[in-house]
């Protein structure tokens, strides 16, 4: 029995994380969005019963389906609570045309059509960009205010009024979540994508946890684009580019870390760590995404990332170049500018690379002094150890500081080793 009961207290936080945004969609589709909360207290309640029951019997077989029974039986008790039902849904039942007076079930479809329906509810035009990005991390995703707040490296109380008036928005919305539309999809993909690549992004540099890499972000924001790429009225170019850039950045994730959770540079991989099946999957899409004539910051991106996964080969550095002279054009940012001149030095030598990196004149960024650190090291060990210890001053990250720590301490022994 304690080994069952040790199972469940596992098991369970591992389901809360993947199956609670689904129900939640699922009974948002059924109930409205305007009855969001009572969706989500059903699905908390539920998985507050499964830790009560499971800590005593153990987890049931499917612990999947016990809970969706349970949530289903519970939507049914709800309904049928006339108190409740008189004052909180009947009103909104007969006014929004919902499928309330209807049964549901929790199968693969409808979960699916359910959760599409809600990124694109999630991501309302009504709220700003940020905090729709909030609402989509903590609806279709699950995270934590704390987390939210990490990701966004502000205070909790500020994701807290973010959510709320988010929230308010999205209940007062006339989004339809039981039928999507072509003109609210055109309308909202451009966020639905700009969401999904945050998540990702969140999940391949985490600045929460301490954690370098944090799969279950990686893992989630790639199920939702493959959504995307497996609905007809989704599938778009730019949703196929990105659901490549996602592939060919997870390729390399075993590689990327030690197993002390350090850093490994690029050129240091083990690429035999490499998973050729996600390659061969960012290939796939990538081919998909460029069936169109529009050219995304996705593309270009996914790009990037596919010369990166390929053998080395005479001109990789100057392909990687171009696409990254494009991306800037179309969207520029400090770090995609660094990633340039990181490519621009591989081109043109190291001692050009210092000096495009400079004209930069990024010296708040951590990534700045990493970069000159690097190209530094070769040439120069003092001026090299001088950028990696303002890259620790301003890194948070422990496993970086931990890098970058080698790092000097390799120049220092190097240069001992001269005199």
């Amino acid at each position: 029995m304690q080994k069952e009961t040790a199972s469940s207290t596992e098991l369970l936080p591992h389901l809360f994380r993947l199956e609670y945004t689904k129900m939640t969609a699922v009974l948002c589709r059924h109930f409205g969005l305007k009855h969001i909360e009572a969706a989500e207290d059903i699905v908390s309640e539920t998985f507050l019963k499964a830790s009560e029951v499971w800590s005593i019997n153990g987890a049931p077989e499917n612990p999947t389906a016990w809970l969706y029974t349970v949530a289903k039986n519970k939507t049914k008790d709800y309904l049928k609570h006339l108190a409740v039902f008189e004052t909180r849904v009947k009103d909104a039942i007969q006014t929004d045309e919902l499928q309330a007076q209807h049964d549901f079930e929790f199968n693969h479809q409808t979960i699916s059509d359910s959760q599409l329906a809600m990124i694109f509810a999630v991501c309302n035009p009504a709220n700003s960009t940020e905090a729709q990005i909030c609402l989509a991390l903590q609806i279709l995703c699950g995270f934590s205010v704390a987390e939210i707040a990490d990701a966004f490296l502000t205070k909790t109380e500020t994701i807290k009024k973010r959510l709320f008036r988010a929230r308010v928005n999205l209940r007062n919305d006339d989004f339809q979540i039981g039928q999507l539309q072509e003109q609210a999809i055109q309308s909202r993909l451009y966020t639905v994508l700009s969401t999904l690549y945050l998540l990702f992004n969140e999940g391949y540099s985490s600045r929460s946890n301490n954690h370098l890499i944090r799969k279950d972000l990686c893992s989630e924001a790639i199920r939702l684009t493959l959504m995307l790429t497996e609905n007809p009225l989704t599938n778009s170019t730019h949703a196929n580019a990105l659901l490549a850039l996602m592939c060919f950045q997870s390729s390399r994730f075993e590689a990327r870390a030690n197993q002390e959770g350090e850093v490994i540079l690029f050129e240091e991989q083990d690429k035999t760590l490499w998973n050729q099946e996600l390659i061969d999957k960012g290939n796939y899409y990538l081919i998909n995404a460029c069936s169109g004539n529009q050219i995304s910051k996705y593309h270009l991106e996914a790009g990037i990332a596919y010369w990166h996964t390929t053998p080395a080969s005479e001109h990789q550095w100057k392909h990687i170049l171009q696409l990254y002279n494009q991306l800037i054009l179309i969207e520029y940012s400090p770090i995609t500018a660094l990633n340039r001149t990181f490519a621009f030095a591989k081109v043109y030598g190291y001692e050009q690379g210092i000096a495009e990196a400079e004209k930069l004149n990024l010296t708040q960024l951590n990534h700045y002094h990493c970069l000159l650190g690097y190209l530094y090291a070769g040439t120069n060990a003092a001026k090299a150890i001088e950028h990696y210890r303002q890259a620790i001053n301003l890194t948070k990250s422990p496993s970086e500081k931990k890098t970058l720590t080698k790092q000097m301490e390799r120049l220092t022994f190097s240069a001992k080793q001269v005199k």
